[in-house]
């Protein structure tokens, strides 16, 4: 991928869109994830270097957001959708994967999409579509900034979901005031610490804290 530099020419994101893996929900139903990578020195983004996982319908949500915020600008496009989508064929995962990465790719080239908030909701935190809206819209409890501050802080490799939970408390119930800027990405300093993905760390036990008050322990379902 050539350096995207849509701010200055020494500016550049990476993004890579791999590591598929199948969930089972249920007897009946599975779905798949993908792991998103991006390591940048733009100073868009919060965090220099982010690990989140994604299905595909997040990523049909994400450009129909984008493309309603953005009238003007004509979206690139998604694979499409395959209603004989199989895990099991190879082909079919990796030509979603290389389309998904090519319409991040593109994304993040126009300066105009950047400074949607759902964008670095979507690349930097594990937040469900529903949070990331409401969040987007300064509809929680948290910002954006805390929201993708948090998640890389307690998002740290081979972390129980008990300790991520514990350490997310201590860290965020002293205070969940907002100060003003829940469409803001200006709260926070960012930090360039590697993030490795984990998918067993949830949004539930990320924002348990951050969804009530005093500090409770008890798990928020999405």
């Amino acid at each position: 991928m050539d350096g995207i530099d849509s701010l200055t020419k020494t500016d550049f994101v990476s993004i890579w869109v791999r590591d598929p893996k199948l969930h089972k929900e249920d007897f009946w139903h599975t779905h798949v994830d993908y792991e998103i990578s991006l390591h940048t020195n733009s100073m868009c983004f919060r965090k220099k270097t982010s690990c989140v996982r994604r299905r595909y319908s997040e990523f049909v949500w994400l450009r129909q957001r984008l493309q309603d915020n953005a009238l003007i600008i004509e979206l690139p496009k998604l694979p499409p959708w395959n209603p004989f989508f199989s895990f099991s064929n190879p082909i079919q995962v990796s030509q979603r994967m290389k389309g998904m990465q090519e319409f991040l790719e593109l994304v993040l080239q126009t300066p105009l999409l950047l400074s949607d908030s759902r964008l670095h909701l979507f690349l930097q935190s594990q937040l469900s579509m529903a949070k990331m809206e409401a969040c987007a819209r300064g509809q929680t409890r948290y910002t954006v900034a805390e929201a993708i501050q948090k998640w890389m802080d307690c998002h740290t490799p081979h972390c129980p979901a008990q300790e991520v939970e514990k350490a997310f408390c201590d860290s965020t119930c002293e205070s969940t005031t907002s100060s003003g800027l829940g469409h803001s990405m200006d709260n926070l300093q960012s930090s360039s610490s590697p993030v490795d993905c984990d998918p067993s760390t949830t949004e539930a036990t990320l924002f348990s804290c951050l969804s009530k008050s005093p500090c409770h322990h008890d798990v928020i379902h999405p």
